[in-house]
């Protein structure tokens, strides 16, 4: 599984609740007291997911939406969350305007939100090692817990999180006596992490590409927005396909041709694949092969065309290279 997307587990029943006075407490501590809230939630369904996946990988993706996304709309949430953190109706609002942004995609999100708030990064850590623990003992699964930190743009930004991630992952592992190995990576989305590919491949155990926001920022317009004049772009016949659905191999591809150049010299053992659903694209596809990612990972509908696209690319790479030895060195 490439992607495990935290934030979809916030929805259900009353694990909002828990979240959105998260999100509006105003001092450590209360946000703390949130999160004490969602932690045995999260930890059960990270230990749910390493049962279901019975000692395969996965790759658990830190909170990365911007905040307000979260916060109640209707008049009656907004009073149940005042109820809850002694605040007024007027103060929780106050809390959310605060909240908003111009362009929130290119705002307080990903990396940025562990970076202002590292408890939650640290919240976060403790349900995936616990979990990871816990479901390895009762099973017997070898489970090494895969971190992914997104939206890195500056090496600073990923070493800060690191070291948060690390020192609770390490006290945990310790206090249970465990001599569990994990893994601590980013997403490759910001077009300044494929051009600094080489200092943060210092920090990262593996890449990720997230194209989807890769592309917006690389092209400028937003994957929401571009609709309303992307056809008349195809009639022009100044693009032939939708960037957000077939990879821009020229633009985007370049910079992740770039990003790996970069990165695997300085860590040879840097694992790299590509999340979005340009992983479910068969011409998509046969480029990660052939720049040499380890994976694809999309949409659970696109699965079987990834697997199909992705044989397909492996058997015309075996046609195509001059020898076996060529073939394996490639792989």
């Amino acid at each position: 599984i490439g992607l495990c997307r935290t934030e979809h587990m916030f929805f259900e029943g009353n694990r909002i609740d828990a979240f959105r006075e998260m999100i509006c407490a105003e001092t450590v501590e209360e946000r703390e007291a949130a999160l004490a809230k969602i932690l045995p939630e999260q930890q059960g369904d990270f230990e749910k997911l390493y049962e279901a996946l019975e000692g395969n990988p996965v790759t658990i993706r830190f909170l990365d939406p911007p905040l307000h996304e979260f916060v109640p709309t209707e008049e009656e949430d907004i009073k149940k969350l005042a109820d809850a953190q002694g605040k007024t109706v007027e103060q929780i609002k106050a809390i959310i305007a605060g909240l908003h942004e111009f362009n929130p995609m290119m705002g307080h999100r990903g990396c940025r939100l562990a970076v202002t708030y590292p408890e939650i990064a640290k919240m976060q850590t403790r349900a995936v090692m616990e979990a990871a623990i816990e479901v390895s003992r009762e099973k017997g699964y070898r489970i090494v817990p895969e971190i992914m930190i997104p939206l890195v743009g500056e090496i600073k930004e990923l070493a800060y999180v690191k070291k948060v991630v690390c020192e609770t992952a390490d006290a945990i592992i310790k206090e249970a006596g465990s001599d569990m190995h994990y893994k601590v990576g980013t997403m490759i989305e910001i077009p300044r992490a494929a051009l600094t590919a080489d200092e943060i491949a210092k920090e990262a155990d593996f890449f990720c590409f997230g194209t989807n926001d890769l592309t917006q920022m690389t092209y400028g317009f937003s994957r929401d927005d571009a609709g309303k004049f992307l056809d008349a772009y195809y009639d022009a016949k100044i693009f032939e396909n939708d960037p957000f659905a077939k990879l821009d191999q020229n633009g985007v591809g370049k910079l992740m041709e770039m990003a790996l150049e970069l990165g695997k010299p300085v860590n040879p053992k840097l694992h790299c694949g590509i999340c979005g659903e340009h992983g479910g694209d068969p011409t998509s596809v046969e480029f990660c092969n052939k720049i040499g990612l380890d994976y694809v990972s999309c949409s659970p509908f696109r699965v079987p065309i990834a697997r199909l696209a992705a044989a397909q690319a492996a058997i015309c790479l075996l046609y195509t290279s001059p020898s076996p030895r060529d073939y394996a060195a490639s792989r």
